[in-house]
């Protein structure tokens, strides 16, 4: 695992109390989950107890033992396991990151200020300065990128409402997002949030660039070889990570229930699978026909739960069924509702959650689809992050967002707002949710999408919904 620098070890380890108790409450969960190892790719398993049971990660690609995923190839103490920690799900969480920097003063490698203060270059002197540099990312998780607008642009920034007071130019913007997780690769269309580093079917290479970006930039660091690369990507595109038990319901891997890293791993994928718009890409790694029609049952993984003796399996069943065959109106979507430079052949005008969650049993888009839903819009922007008035130079409209999104990587007003669909799979140990972290449970997000689109979900609803990707 990644390497504490000499000031964190010397310090006295306090027990991460957080942890310990969600250990507590599972520690009989954990032991089923290991002692039910019996099929092919479950002997390798990791599990890890969260606050709704037990997460599992198994490697297809060899292990982590000296790894340079582990290894500190920048200046500043940092690997890749700095902000892709195995029980938070290859990603971050404020609990997690709580303890850490209780654990070190804000000592630890994540806490640096080039990427991960609100402002760069922040006053980091003393452990108070540092818990107020770190704010954004202690709360929510949240990793500072910062980008100038795209050359030729058709828009640029006529005023920013800074908190932080970071001194921003007109020409540049500091976004703050959620690390993703780096397992489940498999079944990515893009890399990164706004796809910046995504090759057109080509996810290896986007994400070879993407590991080389992640050593020069946030660990400060010179290039890393060819050797070292690649192996962190085969590192990782080996990983597959699922929730395997729950508090509740107990093994989701045994009987009729067919969950857990080692199945995920051997789901079928390649780009456009059940693709609900028919784009037929025509790229690498692509299933290189028509998708046969959009199937909105994408996930199967409880169905033989629905008449289960249990109520808590029933419940992640009726959630499962709900996700995929609960209909609503989709609606105002840039990038799928067949607006001005929406890459679709007809608009969706309404659907299931499956219209954009359409890889089988991974739940994220199997085409490289931005789409802006409206998580960064000004009517959602809270007071800890920035507000940018964006302008459109051909006609002198402006759009207010705390996020442009993939507009700062095409420099297109239309892509305003657009972001990724992200993979499903071990949501309950990732909290929070959204790029921007602005959803801090899964219950925040099914509100979101209850009140987005109108879905008008009841409470039971609601509560299925949340039973079932608490258990993916």
């Amino acid at each position: 695992m990644e390497r504490s620098s000499r000031r964190e070890t010397t310090r006295p380890r306090r027990l991460f109390t957080g942890v310990a108790l969600v250990m507590a409450a599972t520690a009989v969960l954990i032991a089923t989950a290991r002692a039910s190892s019996t099929t092919p790719g479950r002997a390798g398993e990791r599990s890890f107890p969260n606050p709704s049971g037990v997460l599992a990660t198994v490697g297809t690609n060899g292990t982590e033992a000296e790894n340079p995923f582990f290894q500190e190839l920048g200046t500043n103490g940092r690997s890749c396991a700095t902000c892709h920690r195995p029980a938070q799900a290859w990603t971050i969480t404020p609990a997690e990151l709580h303890d850490r920097f209780e654990h070190t003063d804000g000592l630890d490698a994540i806490f640096r200020a080039n990427d991960g203060s609100n402002c760069e270059g922040a006053d980091i002197s003393t452990a108070a300065t540092r818990r107020r540099a770190f704010s954004l990312l202690l709360e929510k998780g949240l990793i500072r990128v910062g980008m100038e607008i795209p050359v030729g642009a058709e828009f640029g920034i006529v005023d920013v409402d800074d908190p932080y007071r970071c001194g921003a130019r007109l020409t540049t913007v500091s976004m703050y997002r959620r690390p993703l997780p780096t397992t489940n690769l498999k079944f990515l269309s893009t890399v990164m949030w706004d796809g910046r580093q995504s090759k057109p079917g080509l996810i290896r290479d986007g994400l070879i660039s993407q590991a080389m970006e992640a050593v020069t930039g946030h660990a400060q660091g010179p290039p890393p070889t060819p050797a070292q690369v690649h192996s962190i990507v085969d590192f990782e595109l080996g990983l597959f990570s699922t929730q395997v038990a729950d508090l509740s319901a107990g093994s989701l891997t045994d009987g009729v229930a067919h969950s857990g890293p080692g199945t995920l791993a051997r789901e079928p994928f390649c780009i456009g699978i059940n693709d609900p718009l028919d784009m037929l890409p025509l790229m690498p790694g692509a299933c290189g026909a028509s998708s046969g029609g959009h199937n909105p049952f994408v996930f199967t993984l409880f169905r033989g739960w629905t008449n289960a003796g249990s109520s808590q399996q029933q419940a992640i069943a009726r959630g499962e069924a709900i996700f995929n065959t609960r209909p609503f109106v989709i609606d105002n979507v840039p990038g799928l509702n067949g607006l001005p430079d929406d890459p679709v052949r007809r608009p969706i005008l309404s659907g299931t959650c499956t219209i954009c969650h359409d890889t089988p049993n991974a739940g994220n888009h199997s085409v490289p689809m931005a789409l802006n839903i409206g998580v960064a819009d000004a009517s959602r922007r809270t007071a800890d992050l920035p507000l940018y008035t964006l302008r459109r130079r051909a006609t002198g409209e402006t759009v207010q967002t705390t996020d442009p999104g993939r507009a700062m990587v095409t420099g297109k007003w239309n892509d305003i707002g657009k972001f990724k669909g992200p993979v499903l799979r071990a949501l309950a140990a990732r909290p929070p949710y959204f790029h921007d972290g602005s959803a801090a449970t899964l219950a925040d997000v099914i509100r979101f999408y209850d009140t987005r689109f109108q879905a008008r979900f009841t409470e039971q609803e609601k509560a299925d919904l949340l039973a079932f990707l608490l258990a993916l």
